[in-house]
């Protein structure tokens, strides 16, 4: 039979367009896969690290099409690397052989780590704007790194929280000096180590404001948190061949690089002396040195060597040395010295400013501060004539020094502000920031007694924004102050800290789930703090002032009691108060318990059973319990410690049976006795040794090196951190297990450069993971060190943290019960973090 054309294109037709057959071109099933940390899991949903990567790959593997929406995915490829900055949700479209589309969405969070709000809580050292680049100014601290100034969010940005700040580098966190090019904003250095004593330091080269540093090693050792670490600035930059540095050391005189930093040469003509050990020693364990560098120049550019240079030298290196000035002057580069004739002799020279018309505005002050005491001098000098401006005196019951100096303008007009050291308190004819508008000629007081936060004492640097003479800074113990009206009759003051964490956080406690707060946080010099907002300054304390806060605990069934420990610095004595409605009000114990009074250290702990009931184990002392809110205090059975070395016990409750209490000591420190720890069944009351603790062999380390855990959710369940491994025991004790995963790095001495396994805690498991709490772990791991976590029971570790938070090292930790993920940690000098 023949067809016509028309009759069979109808059937063919006919066919294409027939339900029965459209219906099996079926959508494919897509099988979701992400890849995070190296390890692909089944999923549609992932929460990576700032900064980290992902990788999407759905399956099938072959046969259709794949598109891309989301997430910074693009193209074609059915694997996609992404990179989120903040959380987003990415939709692969698979398109099949033939033609049908199936569509998975994948959800992506990404964790985040932030500073909990408190504010300040350290001192800042010193001040450096860029001269030309408005807004662009650096904050320096003594133990809590470095931060840059973010005009668009009015906040500080810490930018020595990643790669090079790690557990080995902690002390480099103790900045000593800093320097910006004036060519090039984008350049940055940071001369840093925090003690002399700790040997050289180093210096860090940034080419994008901090973001990123490269470093390379100083030749001589720094102190950042040494007596004087105001005093400069000693690193400066040749204005007109940026090249060349000149860095004014404490110990071994004057510096120069011709490379950028990357290394360095003893400026010999000015002194050949590195000072030793013992003058060091003789000296109070470190020394002033070259205080401060200055480039007498108003070019910049030229690609010739600033010819023109002066060092001031403190009392202690100029004796040493035999050097007969406290300032000298080069006109060749650095080639050669001379020194200057000036007006007083055996002062420091805390900092000097060059105005525009070349007229030098120089401080003398008798102490090296922090808070430097007087008699002090202010001199103006232009190359040849000393004419004084300002003198300070002992009188009357105060003993003030000058310290920052700063200046804006040039002539008889030029600004200039000057802080006055040693000067506490707030009354009228008290002096903080002196300000002339006439070169010096006449004073008057724009910060005491005027509107505002004023902030006296340790006014050691004074900056004036070179691109707004209103906007004045100086320094405080606790951070910034600045007013932006300088040129009013009445200056109003405040504190410009939002951004800046240093408090020395000692000691982390979080309660049970559900409790009214988040985290205890017991610190240095401004005690112990009850946190039931991290965006907010806490308000919830015993009020203590000037204190350390050493250690606090929770009554697990009622964590509205709360008790915590320290030691007043105001009074020198020791405390403990407790708390019976979650911190709103405190009462302090009526007693203290045996040790208290002559053990002050931070090598203390305290655990509650219950309300009313506690074990307080002092520095170097055995611990003794209260049951009457410590009206009394009965000794332990618990052996006593020798305090060779600071040291102290451990103590936990357990979270399930609180009549069960264990005690840790730690040894004292690596060449000390081994660990060991002791296990209570009667509240705290008595204890017995653990013969497992014993055969276990734990390592000898210092207190702060080592940590004791319970599991909140199950009975008898420790974990323990020696400083080197991590060990567990289900048995309360009884028995310890070795795990193998933790080793710390040694660097040719018997001591470990970083710990193996210095901190541990247990917070909320996550959904499904087969033990009951997550396990965090401040340690090292095949070689690299960070917070390591387990879901497992510690079969398995994934890194928890990455090179970008390292913080200066991590001191003591915390985790959430409330909250899968989230810690609460301290960085070095860094105040209380925690992640989400």
């Amino acid at each position: 039979m023949r067809l016509k054309l028309g009759t069979l294109m109808l059937a063919l037709g006919a066919v294409a367009g027939s339900p029965a057959l459209a219906q099996t071109c079926t959508p494919t099933a897509i099988t979701p896969y992400v890849k995070v940390n190296g390890t692909w899991t089944q999923t549609a949903s992932a929460t990576i690290k700032t900064g980290a990567s992902a990788i999407l790959g759905p399956q099938p593997t072959s046969g259709g099409m794949w598109s891309w929406s989301g997430c910074g995915t693009a193209g074609a490829s059915r694997e996609q690397t992404i990179q989120p900055p903040a959380a987003c949700t990415a939709t692969a479209t698979y398109t099949n052989s033939c033609g049908a589309k199936t569509q998975q969405a994948f959800s992506i969070k990404v964790g985040t780590w932030a500073s909990a709000k408190f504010g300040g809580g350290g001192y800042v050292s010193g001040l450096v704007f860029h001269p030309t680049t408005a807004n662009l100014l650096y904050a320096r601290t003594d133990v809590g790194g470095a931060y840059r100034w973010n005009q668009g969010t009015s906040s500080w940005v810490p930018i020595t929280d990643g790669l090079g700040f790690g557990a080995a580098e902690a002390r480099y966190h103790g900045v000593e000096s800093m320097a910006v090019d004036p060519n090039n904003d984008q350049l940055v250095y940071m001369a840093t180590g925090m003690y002399v004593s700790e040997g050289n330091g180093r210096l860090y080269m940034s080419s994008n404001r901090g973001d990123t540093w490269t470093s390379a090693a100083l030749p001589f050792p720094l102190g950042g948190n040494n007596p004087g670490r105001a005093i400069g600035e000693r690193l400066m930059v040749d204005p007109n061949k940026p090249s060349t540095l000149f860095y004014g050391s404490r110990t071994a005189g004057l510096w120069k690089s011709t490379d950028s930093g990357l290394t360095w040469a003893q400026v010999t003509s000015l002194s050949t002396l590195k000072m030793t050990a013992d003058q060091i020693n003789a000296n109070g364990g470190t020394a002033m040195g070259v205080e401060t560098v200055v480039y007498d120049t108003s070019t910049k550019g030229s690609g010739s060597a600033t010819q023109t240079i002066y060092a001031a030298v403190a009392p202690d290196y100029a004796n040493a040395a035999g050097l007969g000035s406290s300032l000298y002057k080069s006109t060749n580069g650095g080639a050669s010295w001379t020194p200057v004739t000036v007006p007083v002799a055996g002062y420091h020279i805390p900092h000097m400013a060059r105005a525009t018309d070349g007229m030098f505005y120089i401080a003398f002050t008798k102490d090296a501060g922090p808070g430097a005491g007087g008699p002090g001098r202010f001199y103006k000098f232009d190359g040849s004539n000393w004419t004084l401006l300002k003198s300070v005196d002992p009188i009357g019951g105060t003993n003030f020094g000058f310290g920052g100096v700063s200046v804006y303008g040039s002539g008889a007009t030029t600004r200039i502000a000057l802080g006055v050291t040693n000067s506490w308190g707030n009354w009228s004819g008290q002096q903080i920031v002196q300000l002339s508008d006439d070169a010096g000629r006449t004073w008057r007081e724009i910060e005491a007694v005027t509107p505002g936060e004023v902030t006296a004492g340790w006014v050691d640097d004074v900056e004036i924004d070179p691109s707004n003479r209103d906007h004045i800074l100086h320094v405080s113990g606790g951070g910034i102050v600045e007013t932006r009206n300088a040129s009013s009759a009445t200056p109003t003051w405040g504190s410009t800290i939002n951004g800046i964490e240093e408090t020395a956080v000692l000691s982390l406690a979080t309660p049970p789930a559900g409790a009214t707060y988040a985290v205890v946080n017991s610190s240095g010099d401004v005690g112990t703090w009850l946190h039931t907002n991290l965006a907010t300054k806490p308000t919830l304390t015993p009020g203590t002032g000037w204190s350390n806060g050493f250690a606090a605990d929770m009554a697990w069934s009622d964590p509205q009691y709360v008790a915590t420990i320290g030691y007043s610095h105001e009074n020198g004595t020791g405390f403990g108060f407790w708390s019976g409605d979650g911190g709103k009000t405190w009462t302090k114990f009526a007693t203290n318990a045996p040790g208290v009074a002559t053990n002050t250290n931070q090598e203390a702990s305290i655990a509650v059973t219950a309300r009313n009931k506690a074990v307080w184990a002092p520095g170097n002392s055995v611990p003794s319990y209260t049951t009457d809110n410590g009206a009394t205090w009965v000794p332990t059975n618990l052996p006593a410690i020798n305090d060779i070395y600071s040291r102290g016990y451990h103590l936990a409750a357990d979270r399930k049976n609180p009549n069960k209490v264990y005690a840790y000591d730690s040894g004292g420190n690596w060449w000390g006795t081994p660990g060991k720890v002791y296990v209570s069944t009667d509240g705290g009351r008595t204890f017995t040794l653990s013969q497992g603790s014993v055969n276990a062999g734990l390592a000898p380390n210092y207190f702060a090196n080592t940590s004791l855990a319970v599991n909140p959710n199950v009975e008898g369940e420790l974990w323990l951190a020696d400083g080197n491994t991590v060990y567990r025991s289900t048995d309360s004790g009884a028995t310890w297990a070795k795990l193998s995963n933790f080793a710390s790095i040694f660097n040719g001495n018997q001591w470990a450069q970083v710990q193996g396994a210095s901190v541990i805690a247990l917070g909320k498991a996550k959904a499904g993971a087969p033990y009951s709490a997550a396990v965090y772990v401040v340690g090292v791991i095949n070689g690299v060190w960070g917070v390591h976590r387990s879901e497992d029971a510690g079969a398995t570790w994934t890194r928890f943290n990455d090179d970008a938070h390292q913080f200066g090292g991590i001191g003591v930790i915390a985790a959430d019960q409330n909250i899968y993920g989230r810690i609460y940690f301290s960085g070095t000098g860094r105040g209380m973090l925690y992640s989400n």
